[in-house]
Order: structure tokens, then sequence, then C-alpha cells
């Protein structure tokens, strides 16, 4: 890996000496593989790949949108100012008829001549050849990962060399909105082959390395996610041979995010509360306990803001000023409203068996709506 690190590197540094332009050495996902040293002006895209590793997604789309991804010669992506895009030449890096990656060669005034890259040629096929190897690895890998996470105990042990021995890892659960192109970062593991597509990483870096799969999707937030958006579920951090149930874990809780307003677009299994013993049950047993009596009567009543008044209390653990705050209504209001429930349900709220009980009916309803 690191001499392949080398051969980026030095690939790059060739290209900014041959073309006397600033070069960069991007994978098919647009994560920053090499740059080489800035001695002249620069725009807020090269820094920022150079900050974050990646390119935004905006930023993609506009490069993407010439063809690149495609292209079996140089592109030249002009100017935008919009974007703070400077021009460019775009040089894509392929084998056998697959694009792996894209050297990118800042020139805004148009004056590298494509002649002047066939030195470069060379250079640029190993390279090709190396991301090509390292595809092939990581998909070799995300097979491998099916059978860690596997529900015979034989097969998980099997696989137990693709982590560390005392590693700690979380799985995570995406269910994908089309084929992203994402490369996986370094130790991270990623299998596509069926849905929900499984994800391994080490569990300081499983929240990011989620929200950037996502963003590769184009989803950033709940409210921005269109229907049939991708979600992603965390998992509980575990050593090897318990990555099966960080995956169990990891789809529960993926399970979550489908079902519950406002739980997604990435829910963790540690942040569930109440909707990890939930999350657990059949259909069948989720029906039967938002049908008990007491939430039943609650919700023939009809009334939107009575329940949501209750809900929220409840998810307040009974805290009356903070429910108060949370629904922007009086205390005296809530009161009222905590009275008028009581009587429909014939429970006492100040109780706290009734109201775990009521809690629960409540949210039992909205893992039914998955």
């Amino acid at each position: 890996m690191y001499d392949n690190d080398r051969v980026m590197q030095e690939t790059v540094d060739e290209a900014a000496r041959v073309t006397g332009a600033p070069a960069t050495l991007e994978d098919r996902a647009f994560n920053l593989l090499a740059s080489s040293a800035q001695d002249r002006e620069i725009d807020s895209v090269r820094q920022e790949s150079i900050l974050r590793r990646r390119a935004s997604p905006e930023v993609r789309a506009y490069f993407e949108g010439f063809g690149i991804g495609t292209a079996e010669h140089p592109v030249r992506v002009p100017p935008n100012p919009g974007l703070s895009v400077l021009g460019r030449l775009c040089v894509p890096v392929r084998r056998a008829g697959v694009t792996y990656g894209y050297l990118w060669l800042l020139d805004d005034a148009g004056e590298i001549d494509e002649n002047r890259l066939l030195p470069l040629r060379p250079a640029i096929d190993r390279v090709a050849l190396l991301l090509a190897q390292e595809a092939r690895a990581r998909q070799d890998r995300g097979r491998r990962l099916r059978d860690l996470i596997s529900p015979s105990p034989d097969v998980r042990e099997a696989a137990e060399d693709l982590v560390p021995a005392g590693a700690e890892v979380t799985l995570i659960a995406v269910t994908p909105a089309a084929t992203p192109i994402w490369t996986p970062p370094h130790g991270v593991i990623a299998d596509t082959s069926e849905t929900p597509y499984a994800v391994l990483a080490p569990s300081p870096q499983a929240g990011r390395v989620a929200r950037e799969l996502l963003e590769a999707y184009g989803v950033r937030d709940r409210a921005a996610s269109p229907p049939g958006r991708a979600l992603a579920g965390i998992g509980s951090a575990a050593h090897r041979e318990d990555a099966w149930r960080s995956w169990r874990h990891a789809v529960l809780s993926l399970r979550v995010a489908t079902a519950v307003p406002g739980m997604g677009p990435v829910a963790s299994w540690p942040d569930l509360g109440v909707y990890r013993p939930l999350s657990r049950l059949s259909r069948s047993e989720l029906r039967d306990l938002a049908a008990d009596p007491p939430a039943y009567l609650l919700l023939a009543e009809g009334d939107r803001d009575l329940i949501r008044t209750v809900e929220t209390y409840l998810d307040k653990a009974g805290h009356a000023q903070e429910t108060a705050t949370a629904l922007n209504i009086h205390r005296q209001t809530l009161y009222y409203r905590l009275s008028k429930a009581a009587r429909v349900t014939g429970l006492n709220l100040a109780n706290g068996e009734d109201r775990l009980l009521l809690h629960l009916s409540l949210k039992a309803r909205h893992l039914l709506t998955d």
C-alpha cells in the first residue's frame, strides 16, 4: 500500500514538472490520492480537496457533467466562477475500459497541449494498474465481509482475519437509492452485492463513514432526502468475533431510520433509546402493542395536538417544563391536555409503569410505517 502511495505521489510530481501546472490525483469517487506542491495560484476547489481529502458533491456533479467518467482521452473542464472552479485538464486514469481515477492539471488559461502529456503515459498506466488491483482487493474483502457477519459460527471464524485481533469495529447497514461512486477509505470494508449494503469501519470512524457514504447519494439530512432516499443504520462497537452482533444492531437501526420521522438519514444503535427493544419485535407483535387499549383509546380521539403532547411528555420522561418548552405552550395548557389524556386512557400518567406502557404503545405504531 505504501509503495502504491509512493508511485502515485511520484506520478503527480512528474506531471506537475512536465506541464508546469499544479496536479492532483483522485480516485473515481473523487477522494484525493496525491497532490503536487503548490507554487502558483490555486482555486478553492483544489484547496478543499487537499484539506478534506475529497471534492464536494456540487463540484463532483459539475465535473461529471463533462463525461469524464467514460472519456477515453483528456477532457478540458472550463472555469465556473459560481463554484470557484478554475479551468483544468482532466486526464482519465483507465485500464481495460474502466475509469479508476483522474489526474487533474490546473490550467485556467488552457495552455497545456495534450502532446505534453505523452511522456506521462507510462506512469499514468502504472497508476491505473495499481488502482485496478486495489479495486479487486476491495471487492474480495467485501465478499469475505459477508462471511464475517454470517449466521454460521464456523463461517464467521474463517473470516476473522479480516479484522486485527483486539480491534474495535462497527458495522453499518445501508439502503441504497442508486449505485453511488464511492471508494471505502483506508481501513473500511464494504460489500454492495446485496441489500442492505454492509460496511465495516473502525468504531471511531463509523459515523463519519456513514455520512460520507450517504453524501455520495446526495443525502445530507432528512428534510433534503427525497422519497426512495438512501438511509443508514450504525451498529454497536464490537471485536471481530462479535461483528455479527454489530451487524444485527445496524440492520435494526436501519429499520428505525426507515420508519421513524426524525431518526434518519443515519440512525445509530446507541442512540435509539426506546426503539432499541421495539426494533426487535415482529410486525405482529408491534401491532399488538400499538393496539393496546389505552393507546387505542387515545388515538381514537383523533386529536393530533393531544397525541403529540402526550408523546412529547413521555419522551421528556414526564418533565413538565421541558415538555411545555418543546411544544411552545403554557404549562397550564399542558396540564389540561394531560388531564384529558388520563381521562381518555384511564391511566395515571404520574405512575411510571402507566407511562412506560403508553410510551411503548405509541412508539410501536411508528415502526409499523416501514
